[in-house]
């Protein structure tokens, strides 16, 4: 495969799914890892994609903002490992919530051609499910610039007004002792008023934030309804959730 054909296939690639891993491009183009890296550094110079950390995103989803680029490229395959799961819960027809998570936003490459209404307060995953079969329904309120979400009084007024099927939210610290906690109040009060208007909610997460405690404390675990993590996470771990009984996916 010549360079123009393997342009091609890891542009058509970032088209369907938003962003790219290396180590998917090695087995997809069945090429070396070298030989990747130096395809995406002149993608890259070419203004065609925007280069991240052990991969590359979408220039439409990457130019919203460096800063959530970044995070959403961390542990990429973690996280959509953990997408995959959650896009199995989605049925055709459904109304879902997404919050501004960076491993909820990697559900969007998964969902994209499924005719279902999405409700967020995430700009990049507006963005991202523009043009594909999902309706989107963006909430109103103040625009964090360094998140790219929309949060506050308005925000949560908006998602009152509406009853989804399912939510997927992100989570920056998990604990059995302590429940779920947040670096911040916003995503925090986005995340409860979601759950409250979700028949079912999933909390996304990946197994680096297990048993881990963060700045905010804001709800027990009986907010969400099932955890999907990753296949790394600590056995040990796991099995003491479900001991609690909570509902594990990984």
């Amino acid at each position: 495969m010549n360079f123009q054909q393997r342009k091609q296939k890891i542009l058509q690639t970032l088209d369907e799914r938003g962003s790219v891993d290396v180590a998917d491009l090695v087995g997809l183009l069945n090429t070396s890892d070298m030989t990747v890296r130096r395809d995406l550094g002149q993608l890259a110079a070419s203004g065609l994609l925007y280069r991240t950390r052990g991969g590359a995103m979408k220039v439409s989803a990457a130019t919203d903002s460096f800063r959530f680029a970044n995070k959403a490229a961390v542990n990429a395959g973690q996280k959509d490992y953990i997408c995959q799961i959650a896009a199995r819960q989605i049925q055709e027809g459904d109304v879902i919530f997404m919050d501004c998570g960076s491993t909820v936003f990697r559900l969007c490459a998964f969902i994209r051609h499924r005719r279902v209404t999405v409700i967020t307060n995430s700009l990049p995953v507006v963005v991202e499910l523009m043009g594909s079969d999902v309706s989107v329904n963006l909430i109103g309120g103040e625009v964090d610039k360094d998140r790219q979400a929309v949060h506050g009084l308005m925000a949560d007024e908006h998602i009152a007004r509406y009853r989804a099927n399912r939510a997927f939210i992100g989570v920056d610290g998990i604990s059995l002792q302590n429940g779920l906690s947040a670096n911040s109040e916003k995503e925090a009060s986005t995340a409860v008023a979601m759950a409250r208007q979700a028949e079912k909610t999933y909390l996304l997460c990946d197994s680096s934030k297990l048993e881990t405690d963060k700045y905010l404390y804001f709800a027990p675990l009986t907010l969400f309804d099932a955890l999907i993590t990753d296949n790394e996470a600590n056995p040990a771990v796991i099995d003491a959730y479900r001991q609690a009984g909570l509902t594990v996916l990984n």
